[in-house]
């Protein structure tokens, strides 16, 4: 009876994977499983409440990972650094802690197409999730795209709030054409809300000394890259296409 109110209670609370932990602790015969009659009290209610910790954290991490909506599900693991120069594996490895999120840094990634450089911000973004950090990925034509549906439905300000507080923002193929002054107001705009006071990652086949080039109002142009570049990690990669390399990787195993 005491077991099946205790059950009860927790399942009321939404302690569902706790209530079951506390279910095959409490039945006789563990299958398997080692004898827990053997552990102090504290001990079995430390596993309950682990159990449920990790949990939530997981489901906390898919959700995370689920709203950033990632281009690809990249791995840093998975990273090639053989054919690249401009960036090491030590220093993703350092950015992988989360360092720059906690002092409202920027990175700044630029290379040729099909160098990996999506692949590597998308690595990067879903280390900060592991780490409980809401991150939200868009490539930069999407970003208007969405900013003008919002405009038109009346949530233009609720979308600008919602990317103005993101903890990490992560603008993809920035710079494949020159911005229109519109543009250019809603990039200011932006990373004038967002600066050191939320982190920003934008990769694009451009480096950053050519950014100037893309707005059309110089002064303008000036504001957004000061904003920008004077407190962000800048790597310009270098190398083989990845595009390539497994292109010809897949003609070698047919």
């Amino acid at each position: 009876m005491f077991n099946n109110t205790t059950l009860n209670q927790l399942r009321e609370m939404r302690l569902t994977v706790m209530a079951e932990k506390f279910r095959e602790q409490s039945d006789t015969g563990f299958g398997e499983q080692p004898d827990l009659t053997s552990l102090s009290f504290e001990e079995r209610f430390g596993l309950l409440v682990e159990a449920e910790w990790l949990s939530r954290r997981s489901k906390r991490f898919d959700r995370l990972i689920t709203q950033a909506e990632f281009r690809f599900p990249a791995f840093l693991e998975d990273i090639d650094y053989q054919s690249k120069q401009g960036i090491a594996k030590s220093e993703v490895i350092r950015l992988s802690t989360g360092h720059y999120l906690k002092k409202n840094l920027n990175i700044i990634v630029s290379g040729p197409t099909g160098i990996g450089k999506t692949y590597l911000v998308c690595a990067l973004g879903r280390s900060a999730c592991m780490q409980g950090v809401g991150v939200a990925y868009l490539r930069v034509p999407d970003l208007f795209l969405r900013l003008a549906d919002a405009n038109l439905e009346g949530r233009y300000d609720s979308l600008r709030n919602k990317l103005s507080k993101i903890p990490l923002l992560i603008l993809d193929d920035f710079g494949l054409k020159k911005f229109t002054l519109e543009e250019s107001h809603e990039i200011m705009e932006l990373v004038e809300r967002r600066y050191a006071r939320a982190s920003t990652i934008i990769s694009g086949q451009l480096p950053h000394a050519a950014w100037l080039d893309l707005f059309p109002d110089p002064t303008l142009a000036e504001a957004i890259l000061d904003r920008v570049i004077h407190n962000a990690y800048r790597y310009n990669i270098t190398g083989d296409s990845m595009r390539k390399i497994l292109g010809e990787r897949d003609l070698e195993n047919t």
